[in-house]
């Protein structure tokens, strides 16, 4: 019963471990969601500068996959190219390594002593009701769940260590018995272990953790490590796996990058590790390949010693893998940095771009699902609704087409892309509404939260763009069925609305891609003059009526046009309004 209580608790510390990481990390995005937003898309302009904004974003945020995730969405809606992207995702590499350091760090110092205060400070600064102080809060909370976890992990695992300590080290020592076969067995664990929990930073923290217990020694942790870069790169790509073809080579490009770096340590295996083993005495610590030695034997016990010098044993393994950690993807990037254009050859060269891509309807920037955090999620919202406004448009030149046409099997195919359009919003509604509400999920700052709902607001507005189109296809089929047309004068009129709606569609995408929108005058112009076509119409009908210039149920199929086409006006205006905040006309 002991036993089973003490590996659940190993299993809770790595679940706290994990989720305290995930706090910290959301804390600070939250609280630098914009700002590393435009660090990222505006830093890249040389090498230098993308390596170093991969580094900085991935130190701030303590998570390489949401620097690369965010990377990709970038390179998807085309804030980043894909050569830009390369140099951040190798920058990256760099700055998850002070995870290590941290992760190490927690193993040698006792931080669990200061992690509750700090606890208790962070829940007073989370309990502020100003937004900055909640986020700092969050990563104070973050920072010291993480911690405690890591305690509950060593301690717990000691535990369970101690009972099976000899069927354990005989099961680590048969699979260290394969020479270089063990090493890429270690490998590729490594690699799983962290594809299986989505987090490089835990496999870390197991593999400090059977190292530190003396089960294995530095050779198989150095392996490990190298394997924890090759499946973290799995996020990217998942991530990428519905995004467009730029994005889907930029992920590619980090998992080129990485395999990469760890086939040429592995050629150069031996002499690395004892590389690490000079630079740790150099820096007057033990040596990492005898201390993980001294520590197995200990384990074993062939060997005694006071508790000073295991202290001084594993701390010298703990660090030695942080330093084979550092000095790994700094080398790595450091070498492949000149080779950025041989690398996007390669990947343009294994992602093709698909031939005929007539999808033009389809989601482009928020297929992959939901950001790490909701703040950067709502950026990738945005663009989506510029593009479903856009989408609308191109069903309105449909609209208009068909107004016009008169060849009996070109109307056809027109009422039915329109029908198809119709199908079209309907479903981007629901799949941009599907990810705003998984985004609302989260803990929302009250400025994203009024962003959300008007989002909600727009895409039911968009969506009503698409039902009004269908309907005038409609009218025109019935108009069609009982023989009736428009002549000149009614097209020219209709035309003349249809021009005035064409401006209010520009408007409207204009006004949504504007980042501070605050004056919609512009908007307010367009439904104006739309409300005073269709005034000035309707005034005309009835003239036009009563001198009978026109047959009255041509005239009641035009009339039905009309209040359609004015219906789209008000639709238009209402999206404009919801960018504001403002909701005046309502339908």
């Amino acid at each position: 019963m002991t036993t089973l209580l003490n590996v659940l608790s190993v299993l809770g510390g790595l679940a706290m471990f994990l989720y305290g990481m995930a706090l910290m990390s959301e804390g600070l995005q939250k609280s630098a969601g914009d700002r590393l937003r435009a660090f990222m898309a505006k830093m890249t302009s040389n090498a230098f500068k993308r390596v170093l904004t991969g580094t900085v974003v991935t130190c701030l945020v303590q998570s390489s996959s949401a620097t690369t995730i965010m990377v990709v969405s970038f390179v998807n809606a085309g804030l980043l190219t894909l050569g830009n992207a390369i140099g951040v995702i190798m920058g990256a590499n760099i700055g998850t390594t002070l995870t290590a350091w941290i992760t190490s760090l927690g193993f040698s110092v006792n931080i669990a002593l200061f992690a509750v205060p700090m606890m208790g400070i962070g829940f007073v600064l989370h309990s502020s009701k100003k937004a900055t102080m909640k986020n700092i809060g969050q990563f104070l909370m973050g920072f010291a769940v993480m911690y405690v976890g890591l305690t509950f992990m060593k301690d717990c695992s000691n535990a369970v260590l101690g009972q099976y300590q000899t069927g354990m080290m005989n099961f680590f020592g048969s699979i260290n018995g394969f020479g270089f076969g063990s090493i890429l067995l270690f490998l590729i664990a490594g690699a799983v272990l962290t594809i299986v929990l989505q987090a490089s930073s835990a496999t870390m923290a197991i593999t400090m953790l059977l190292a530190a217990s003396g089960l294995i020694d530095f050779k198989l942790a150095v392996a490990m490590v190298l394997g924890e870069n090759i499946g973290t790169t799995i996020t990217a790509n998942i991530a990428a796996a519905v995004a467009n073809t730029s994005a889907k080579r930029a992920a590619r490009a980090h998992t080129i990058f990485n395999i990469v770096g760890v086939i040429w340590v592995l050629a150069v295996f031996g002499p690395i590790v004892k590389l690490i083993c000079v630079i740790m005495e150099g820096l007057d610590f033990y040596n990492p390949m005898a201390a993980s030695s001294h520590l197995a034997a200990i384990a074993t016990g062939a060997e005694t010693a006071d508790a000073e010098m295991v202290e001084m044993y594993k701390n010298s393994l703990l660090y030695g893998i942080a330093m084979l950690h550092t000095l790994f993807n700094v080398t790595n990037t450091l070498v492949l940095i000149w080779f950025t254009p041989l690398i996007e050859k390669a990947v343009v060269w294994l992602v093709k771009e698909p031939k005929g891509e007539t999808e033009v309807y389809r989601l482009k920037y928020i297929s992959g699902g939901p950001l790490h955090t909701a703040e950067l999620s709502l950026q990738e919202a945005k663009l989506e609704l510029v593009h479903f406004a856009e989408i609308c448009r191109n069903g309105f030149n449909y609209v208009r087409e068909a107004i016009n046409e008169q060849d009996q099997a070109r109307f056809d195919e027109l009422n039915d892309k329109l029908i198809k359009y119709e199908e079209i919003t309907d479903r981007i509604e629901y799949e941009i509404a599907t990810y705003l509400n998984e985004v609302s999920k989260n803990e929302l700052s009250q400025e994203s939260s009024d962003k959300v709902k008007a989002m909600y607001k727009i895409i039911g507005e968009m969506e009503s763009l698409g039902d009004s189109g269908e309907s005038i296809g409609r009218i025109l089929k019935r108009k069609e069925a009982h023989g009736k047309v428009f002549d000149k004068t009614i097209l020219d009129r209709l035309n003349k609305m249809c021009e005035l709606i064409a401006k209010a569609y520009d408007v409207m995408i204009e006004n949504l891609k504007n980042e501070n929108l605050k004056d919609i005058s512009n908007a307010h112009n367009c439904e104006y003059n739309i409300n005073e076509c269709r005034n000035h119409l309707r005034e005309e009908h009835i003239v036009n009526i009563e001198s009978d210039s026109y047959n009255y149920l041509t005239g009641v199929y035009y009339m039905d046009v009309l209040a359609e086409l004015e219906k789209i006006g008000d639709f238009l205006i209402n999206v404009s309004q919801a960018v504001v905040g403002k909701y005046e006309y309502e339908n």
